[in-house]
């Protein structure tokens, strides 16, 4: 399944055609892309015999975040090996976590207003959580989550980095500092969650490429450290 916020509703998207849900469901789903995850496995299992026939054509630009309002937004840094080595940071015990705050939050296609003389930008895997999870084993991790998209972090290094101590959340929370999109893919349509290609081009150069199973904390672990410090939910 694969579902999108095309002008602040939530539809379910196939071959570049969207079928809006709340009308496709008689109401039963209301048209709010959060609000579903009130009930997600309900919606997914209704979306999956949901008939696509009445499904209509879309601009990407009238895409918003796959999920606009998030409970909490955490970002794992210095997770890939490679930028952990480039970094200098050496073999750590537990994941660099900090957060992004939702106001950032902007759709896949978007004009981001740069900060400051040193912005800077990663492309990252963003994993959706669809029902609350409290200390979740690693082994579990996959069935509390409800789908993947794909983001940019985008920082102002400058204020992130300038002061005597480095601090990250307001460097990475300016307007439009988190274009997250185009859709939302639940792991049952992934062939192997946990080893996904990622990259990034700009004017077909590639700038960034790897594939999450290079990460030194896959989704798993990540799930299971941070459920085992605070309680993870989809909506607050």
């Amino acid at each position: 399944m694969r579902t999108a916020n095309l002008g602040g509703r939530l539809v379910l998207v196939r071959g570049g055609r969207a079928l809006d849900v709340a009308t496709a469901s008689g109401g039963r789903y209301g048209p709010d892309p959060q609000a579903v995850f009130d009930d997600w496995a309900g919606f997914h299992a209704w979306a999956r015999s949901a008939d696509l026939g009445a499904a209509e054509p879309y601009e990407p630009e009238e895409l918003g975040p796959p999920v606009p309002r998030p409970g909490q937004v955490f970002a794992i840094g210095v997770n890939y090996r490679e930028h952990a080595d480039e970094s200098g940071y050496g073999a750590d015990s537990s994941p660099v976590v900090f957060t992004k705050f939702r106001s950032c939050l902007t759709g896949p296609v978007a004009e981001v207003a740069l900060r400051g003389d040193r912005c800077d930008w990663e492309v990252e895997l963003v994993v959706v959580v669809g029902r609350p999870a409290v200390a979740v084993a690693a082994r579990d991790a996959w069935s509390y989550v409800a789908g993947v998209t794909v983001g940019q972090d985008v920082s102002d290094r400058e204020l992130q980095l300038g002061g005597e101590r480095p601090q990250f959340s307001l460097g990475k929370s300016w307007p439009g500092f988190g274009p997250t999109g185009p859709v939302l893919v639940t792991p049952d349509e992934l062939a192997d969650p946990d080893d996904l290609a990622l990259g990034c081009t700009l004017r077909g150069e590639v700038l960034q490429s790897s594939r999450t199973s290079r990460m030194i904390y896959g989704v798993p672990r990540l799930v299971e450290y941070l459920s085992g410090h605070c309680a993870l939910a989809p909506v607050t």
